[in-house]
C-alpha cells in the first residue's frame, strides 16, 4: 500500500493527484489522502484508490492513514502549516515503520536560504531524516504552473508581469508533471535512493518564458507585484514566499548559480525527457 497526500490536487501543481494516477495506472494499491470528500475524491475512488479524508496537520488524522503503508508521498501547499504537517506525518510514518517517504521540497532548501519557506523546507527535511523513514527530498525548481497562474490572472492584458528586472533574468523551471513522474519512479523503485534529488527541467530567461507563453513580459515594481499577487493567491504566506523568490532571481539576474541547470533525474527516474514550457503551454 502506498499513501499519497495531496491526492485531490490543487492550484499549485497537483503533484499528489498526478502521483496517484501514475501508481494506479501501474496497478499499485493506493491510499489517497484528501482534505475534503468531494467530486475529486469520488474520481479517485472510481480509479481504484482507497480514499481517506483528514487534515495533514493533525496526528489524529495521519496515524490511521499511515497504518499498513510501506511507502508514501508527502506534499504540502505553499501556505501555513508545513512544519505541523511534517511533524505529524514523520511521527506516524516512523511509528508504522514506513520504508520510504518521497517528499516535495524546494531547489535551494537550506538553513541559510533567502526565503522563509525554503528554510522551513530544510527543517522539514531534517525532521524526515531524523524519523528514519528512508526520506527522499525532491528539491524542485519553480513550477510552470506558477508562471501560468500569473499570466492567466492578467486576462486580456496578455502579459507576464513579475518583479524580475531584465528580460534576461534566468529562472530554473520544471513541470509539476515531471516532478510527479520522478516521485512515482522513486516510490516504485525497490533499490536504494539518494536522500536528495534535484528536479529542474528547463533553464529559461523570463523573456523566453513569456515568449513561450505567447505574452509580453512586464517588469513590475515589487510593491505593485505584492498587491496583484494578493488578488491572485489570496494568501499572505504564498505572497511572502513568491515575493522573496522573485527578489532572489532578480538579484542573480543573468548570472550563474550553482543550482542552475537541467537535471538528469527527470529522464533517468521519470522515464522521459523533461517537458519544456512550450510543450506545457500547448498541452493546456
Amino acid at each position: 500500500m502506498i499513501l499519497v497526500t495531496g491526492a485531490a490536487g490543487g492550484p499549485q501543481g497537483s503533484t499528489g493527484r498526478a502521483v496517484a494516477g501514475h501508481l494506479l495506472e501501474r496497478g499499485e494499491a493506493v491510499r489517497a489522502f484528501v482534505h475534503a470528500d468531494d467530486h475529486r475524491a469520488e474520481e479517485l475512488r472510481k480509479l481504484g484508490a482507497e480514499v481517506v479524508v483528514g487534515d495533514l496537520r493533525e496526528i489524529s488524522s495521519v496515524r490511521p492513514a499511515v497504518r499498513g503503508v510501506s511507502r508514501a508521498f508527502f506534499t504540502y501547499p505553499v501556505t501555513a502549516g508545513l512544519l505541523d504537517a511534517t511533524g505529524a506525518f514523520a511521527a506516524a510514518a516512523r511509528e508504522e515503520g514506513v520504508a520510504r517517504v518521497v517528499e516535495v521540497s524546494q531547489l535551494d532548501a537550506s538553513p541559510d536560504a533567502l526565503t522563509p519557506r525554503m528554510r522551513r523546507h530544510w527543517v522539514a527535511e531534517q525532521v524526515f531524516d531524523w524519523a528514519g523513514v528512508g526520506a527522499v527530498h525532491l528539491r524542485a525548481a519553480v513550477f510552470f504552473e506558477n508562471l501560468a497562474a500569473v499570466a492567466a490572472a492578467a486576462g486580456d492584458r496578455r502579459e507576464l508581469a513579475l518583479p524580475l528586472g531584465s528580460r534576461d533574468t534566468l529562472i530554473p523551471l520544471v513541470a509539476a508533471a515531471d516532478v510527479a513522474r520522478v516521485a512515482a519512479g522513486l516510490l516504485l523503485d525497490p533499490g536504494p535512493a539518494e536522500p536528495v534529488c534535484l528536479v529542474t527541467g528547463q533553464m529559461a530567461t523570463v523573456g523566453e518564458a513569456a515568449d513561450a507563453m505567447g505574452v509580453a513580459y512586464v517588469d513590475l515594481p515589487p510593491e505593485e507585484w505584492e498587491a496583484r499577487a494578493m488578488e491572485i493567491y489570496r494568501d499572505p504566506y504564498t505572497v511572502e514566499h513568491l515575493t522573496h523568490l522573485w527578489a532572489i532571481f532578480r538579484l542573480i539576474g543573468a548570472g550563474h548559480h550553482p543550482l542552475y541547470g537541467v537535471t538528469e533525474s527527470i529522464e533517468r527516474i521519470g522515464g522521459r525527457p523533461p517537458t519544456t514550457l512550450r510543450e506545457f503551454v500547448l498541452s493546456r
